[in-house]
């Protein structure tokens, strides 16, 4: 397996050196990785992204190679150099699983490491959980558009490189899509295969018929027409009828589908359906494709369109939004005590949640319903009987629940450098992503103008927050006061 370990930003590799020259390599830090917003406009993100970084680091080692490259670089010392050719992450990682719905400003991820370890590792985990939870969430917010009609996911020539590729197609999967055509990733994860033909074999043949019919003698059982190469009413259908009364029928085989991949899908795929019963094809299916999105998805609905079947690319395995998850310092160990850090900018989103945190997630016991979340400091306990929610911004914004069942969202990934969580197959996070799913509030889950959902502060971490904001701006501007005395 590659060596993937110097996939990091410089910049990790330039202070790591500084704190081995200052003898801070040991020390014990804490960062979190929470994302701000979520993507679409909409009002939730699925968890994605775990797996990759279980396996980055079980792999997470500095080789020779990498110890030559970087002594060319006559940027590090060879003291340093000797450290980084002996290290190994030795740290705790606590996570959500893949497929979890989560929320901005939760820690998704909990890193509690020696600094080094810690900072070497930033890069790597952002890239893995960004891509998957993108992923991931893209496929939701589309199969749940589809609201029952099988998706495929056909994205891999739209994805960005071909490790992007694989893993798009596993996360689509996860994320709600029935299958994949990437032959690869369904190998690599044991997914359902699927696909249907190119307009590349029509226009190769001497007619649209020919190719249909060869393409109905190599694969007689998986006979998916794709209609739209020339005419899809006045050309392709009715050749796909043909092939399918002269040689499917008669050798005892199912006309399976058509596909439409261009021009009005509403309107083909209704005089589509049309040509086809009125031949007896009643069970004969039609696949819709071409750039789809959850916004077309529900208007071809809205028009009557006959749709036994999806295939999306682009808006799943190349989706031009982002989730924009950040990894950030949120305390240290310091004379064997936990002193909590904090960001505080201009920009008020840009504040984190300090400390060493745990989040749980609340349950309404009548309906099954999530409740809403509620960051603690790691040494909290949550009351079994009642609990109230506080809005960090507006705290005048309490609401207190009964009648709740609790869990806790982030479990244990590797302890002492020591992976603790099996990893699961891609089927079983996808059962444990649609059940998590249901839990959430529909009005949570629409596509445009979602309500919010709660994501609140225990009354000491809310309280440590704003200790440590003042001290911030103190210090800040103590510091200001003495650069202008300066100057």
């Amino acid at each position: 397996m590659e060596n993937k370990t110097l996939m990091t930003d410089f910049y990790e590799l330039t202070m790591a050196q500084t704190y081995f020259d200052k003898n801070e390599q040991n020390k014990k830090a804490y960062f979190d990785v929470f994302f701000r917003k979520n993507p679409f406009e909409g009002g939730y993100t699925i968890m994605g992204g775990l797996d990759n970084i279980v396996e980055y680091i079980n792999n997470f080692k500095i080789s020779e190679d990498d110890i030559n490259y970087l002594r060319s670089l006559n940027k590090f010392s060879e003291e340093f150099l000797a450290y980084l050719k002996n290290l190994k992450f030795t740290g705790d990682i606590f996570a959500v699983p893949d497929g979890t719905v989560i929320f901005p400003n939760e820690p998704v991820i909990t890193v509690r490491a020696n600094i080094i370890e810690a900072q070497l590792i930033e890069t790597a985990l952002l890239t893995c959980f960004n891509h998957g939870a993108l992923v991931t969430t893209a496929a939701k917010r589309i199969t749940e558009a589809a609201n029952g009609i099988p998706v495929m996911e056909f994205g891999a020539r739209r994805a960005r490189g071909i490790d992007s590729a694989i893993e798009a197609s596993k996360y689509a999967y996860v994320g709600g899509c029935c299958g994949t055509s990437n032959t690869l990733a369904a190998k690599k994860y044991n997914l359902p295969l699927m696909g249907t033909m190119a307009h590349s074999m029509i226009c190769d043949a001497d007619s649209e018929y020919e190719a249909f019919l060869d393409y109905a003698k190599s694969n007689p059982d998986n006979c998916v027409f794709l209609v739209d190469t020339f005419d899809t009413l006045r050309s392709g259908i009715p050749n796909a009828i043909r092939v399918a009364d002269e040689y499917l029928k008669p050798n005892g085989y199912k006309f399976k589908g058509i596909r439409i991949d261009s021009g009005d899908l509403a309107y083909l795929s209704k005089e589509a359906r049309k040509l086809l019963d009125e031949v007896g094809y009643y069970d004969t299916t039609i696949c819709l494709s071409n750039g789809l999105n959850e916004t077309t998805i529900k208007s071809l609905k809205e028009q009557g369109a006959y749709i036994d079947s999806l295939g999306v690319g682009d808006n799943i395995a190349a989706s031009k939004e982002r989730v924009g998850g950040v990894y950030k310092l949120v305390a240290i160990e310091k004379d064997g005590n936990l002193v909590p850090k904090i960001k505080v900018s201009n920009d008020a989103i840009k504040t984190i949640n300090p400390g060493y945190k745990k989040v749980y997630r609340f349950y309404d016991k009548k309906t099954g319903y999530a409740l809403g979340d509620v960051l603690v400091l790691a040494n909290e306990l949550i009351p079994k009987d009642q609990y109230t929610l506080i809005d960090p911004n507006n705290e005048w914004k309490q609401t207190t629940i009964t009648d709740y069942s609790v869990k806790e969202l982030q479990v244990p990934i590797f302890i002492d450098g020591i992976q603790v969580y099996d990893v699961p197959e891609a089927v079983i996070s996808k059962q444990y992503c649609e059940q998590d799913f249901q839990t959430i509030y529909p009005e949570i889950k629409r596509s445009s103008n979602p309500h919010g959902y709660y994501v609140d502060l225990s009354k000491k971490l809310l309280k440590l927050k704003k200790d440590l904001i003042n001290q911030a701006v103190t210090q800040g501007g103590k510091q200001l006061v003495k650069c202008e005395k300066k100057n």
